[in-house]
């Protein structure tokens, strides 16, 4: 199980549009494509941080998977999402394998 992490800080000011476009749009744009099984969002608590972050977790089965995602979908979809937000929610990404559950 691959987990394909999106983090993002998000500017306050933005904050009630950027979640209804998250799970109104995006998300479900993502998900459209048909390679992942699931996807989480979520807020990460912090005390330090002027913004509000939050975690996009998608979930597919190999890499293989995410490499068909990167080379068929990532760049319309990324593009969207820094025509739409740009610097008042930055993001990184984070590829995690799953080793084990417990």
């Amino acid at each position: 199980m691959i987990i394909y992490n999106i983090t993002a800080s998000v500017d306050k000011s933005i904050l009630r549009e950027w979640l209804h476009w998250m799970q109104n749009k995006h998300i479900p744009d993502v998900m459209k494509t048909n390679i992942f099984t699931s996807a989480q969002l979520k807020r990460i608590i912090s005390r330090a941080d002027d913004g509000v972050s939050y975690a996009i977790a998608y979930k597919c089965d190999s890499l293989k998977d995410l490499q068909i995602y990167e080379t068929k979908f990532s760049k319309v979809l990324q593009k969207d999402y820094i025509d739409k937000f740009g610097e008042t929610a930055p993001a990184f990404r984070t590829i995690m394998a799953v080793e084990n559950t417990f």
